[in-house]
């Protein structure tokens, strides 16, 4: 019994053999050692449980998203060096292709789906309460389930590469190279309940924003009077609210071919393999403007702030997004014209991919028009914004050549691909998530990040960017297809690919130099603490102070306009009469432990699937059942601060600007 025990543990469970994963297996065992002795000795554990994991306040869980941002980067970052290293020059030797594969399709997922989509629900939460004036979001304790559940998810996926094994069938896990036939270890089982795990709860933040957006904006504060920023989040979670449904049944029935023998996606048996794809990219696609979206609401913002100017054309720009968010559902095919579908469908989705590039050049040119004659700072966040505009507009334009039917047949697969959504993504999505990260960090923690890290994490990223995928158009067209794990010297990309690899490792000093300058800046707070309003900005959520109680508004905030805090800025410097305030006290929700411990029993049922496991996933579900049953005879979920206590903590806060 103890023999076959401990061939299961080295042969199937535990990965073994290559010693870049034993060094992660070590790394992570030491380092898992080295939080635990510290949260012991410094006795903080019941500090962690109080205020962090039992947490239902917005702002918190928006931290949490953000961190758990930051460390998916890093481990999908890693990934990228390890195949821009494998790629440096022909017939190396560093990765061998499976773990070639199971790298670059780790890579692909975490970004988008463990990196992007945290980062976004993270200023999410941050930002859009304070910004309707609202006091909480609509139902904080499924926003925090909703946390916990991608949490648990993505480290259920992230457990894969040093136990079972890593997917390696692609971050989008075509079938038939994603069925038993040819994945038949575990690899694809963590790849399916890791995503299903954490869409369950980006789904629910979906409608919780939704809700949030349209029930619980301040009086007054009609639909053409929020900010841009709130209305990039409402147009991203209607896209959330249809397309991850999507996700989650097409996972569902993928999940049935493998587990029960179906044969939805198989080519024998009535299945078809171009079922998945169509499935996947219907949502694949929409979920490119789900991230990005967000991002063109912060640029909006930031732009309007550093150029002392309303925004131009705001009704054109809110039109605009909401017309994304409805055409993104109709360009999928684009992404396999070669299928063979025929030329009518493939002019229908060729046209449609053309539309939707209109509405975001509008943006374009309204940003623009905003710096126009503006009194612009060159501040962090719009060194960030600036930084998009050549990134985005180079992107957009080779997704418009993408986008021509005929050419495509040449361009797909290729390493010209590669290039235009990486320029897409990184150049619109990250920048993007970076100038929202710098442009409300003194809002969130109360002091600036120090310049000096900035810049040079500014202009590494930036300049390493361009090295390294600008060659990548030129390795796509001469020749080179994607998925490669190595190449020969005769084929004549050795150069482009040593300088896209050399760039490549600049971003990852750029990511280091952002690590220093959260470090310095947490280190040096006293020195850079701020006030209420550092920016000079136009949005509610400056007008309280910074760090932000946790009520948000001592009184809730009456609207007139869109730019409301900037035209109180402008009555008090007209010296016009401020009625002083009279607090009340304010209704709050009480903590709660139950979400981190029903993803938990998630993450237990997850891994039971993922090993078929009945022991395991069956207590997992129950658990799962009696946290629900637990919740719904859970009545004292909320207490009122007294006005008294509201006073004195706005006199503290106020009085320390």
């Amino acid at each position: 019994m103890l023999s076959e025990f401990w061939e299961f543990l080295t042969t199937e469970f535990l990965v073994t053999g290559d010693p870049l994963i034993l060094g992660a297996q070590v790394s992570i065992g030491l380092a898992s050692i080295a939080i635990i002795v510290g949260l012991t000795y410094f006795k903080k554990w019941k500090w962690l449980w109080k205020n962090w994991l039992t947490t239902v306040d917005h702002k918190k869980i928006g931290i949490m998203y953000i961190l758990a941002a930051i460390l998916m980067m890093f481990r999908g970052g890693v990934d990228a060096l390890m195949m821009r290293f494998q790629l440096a020059l022909p017939n190396m030797e560093f990765l061998h292709a499976d773990h070639y594969n199971a790298v670059f399709t780790t890579h692909g997922t975490i970004m988008i789906l463990f990196m992007a989509m945290p980062f976004m629900f993270g200023l999410f939460n941050i930002v859009t309460p304070l910004q309707i004036g609202a006091r909480d979001v609509a139902f904080p304790y499924l926003n925090a389930l909703s946390f916990w559940l991608f949490f648990l998810g993505a480290m259920l996926f992230n457990v894969s590469f040093v136990i079972g094994g890593s997917p390696a069938a692609g971050w989008l896990s075509y079938p038939p190279l994603s069925g038993l036939q040819f994945s038949p270890g575990v690899g694809q089982n963590f790849y399916i309940w890791g995503i299903q795990i954490s869409g369950i709860g980006s789904l629910a933040t979906g409608i919780n924003f939704l809700v949030t957006i349209i029930k619980m904006r301040a009086p007054g504060m009609t639909w053409m009077k929020m900010p841009m920023f709130t209305w990039s989040v409402f147009a991203t979670n209607i896209i959330i609210l249809f397309a991850f449904p999507i996700l989650t049944v097409t996972l569902f029935l993928l999940f049935m071919d493998r587990f029960a023998g179906t044969h939805f996606f198989t080519l024998d048996l009535g299945g078809n393999p171009m079922m998945y794809i169509n499935l996947i990219w219907m949502w694949g696609h929409p979920e490119v403007y789900i991230v990005v979206l967000p991002a063109f609401g912060i640029f909006s913002e930031v732009v309007a702030t550093f150029s002392r100017k309303k925004l131009f054309g705001y009704k054109s720009m809110v039109f605009a997004m909401l017309i994304i968010s409805v055409l993104s559902f109709f360009t999928w095919v684009h992404h396999f014209f070669t299928m063979g579908s025929g030329a009518d469908v493939n002019a229908f989705f060729a046209i449609t991919t053309m539309l939707i590039s209109i509405p975001t050049g509008v943006k374009v040119f309204n940003w623009l028009f905003t710096m126009y004659r503006g009194r612009i700072r060159f501040t962090l966040p719009m060194m960030w914004t600036i930084a998009f505009f050549p990134c985005f507009i180079i992107g957009g334009m080779t997704g418009v050549m993408l986008s021509v039917a005929p050419a495509d047949f040449q361009f797909h697969n290729s390493y010209f691909l590669i290039a235009h959504f990486h320029q897409v993504l990184i150049g619109g999505v990250v920048f993007g998530y970076f100038a929202g990260m710098y442009y409300w960090w003194p809002k969130l923690f109360g002091f600036t990040l120090p310049d000096r890290w900035g810049h040079w994490a500014f202009w590494t990223w930036n300049i390493g960017f361009y090295l390294t995928f600008m060659p990548q158009y030129a390795l796509g067209l001469m020749g080179m297809t994607r998925r490669l794990s190595t190449y020969g010297w005769d084929t004549g990309w050795m150069p482009l690919n040593l300088v896209s690899s050399v760039g490549a490792f600049l971003m990852g000093a750029g990511f280091l130099f952002q690590l220093l300058q959260i470090a310095d800046g947490i280190r040096k707070h006293k020195e850079n603490k701020v006030g209420a309003d550092p920016w000079d900005a136009r949005t509610l959520e400056w007008s309280i102070p910074s760090p932000v109680p946790e009520y948000n508004f001592a009184i809730v905030p009456k609207v007139d306009s869109v730019d409301q805090f900037w035209e109180d800025k402008q009555r008090r410097a007209n010296q016009e009469a401020v009625t002083p305030p009279a607090y009340e006290p304010i209704h709050m929700p009480k903590n709660t432990g139950i979400p981190i411990v029903m993803a938990v029993f998630f993450f237990i049922a997850g891994f039971g699937f993922v090993w078929g496991w009945s022991w395991m996933y069956i207590p997992g579900l129950i658990g799962v059942a009696a946290c629900l049953v637990a919740r719904s005879f859970q009545y004292d979920t909320d207490y009122y601060i007294p006005a008294e206590e509201v006073n004195r903590t706005e006199t503290a806060l106020r009085g320390s600007v």
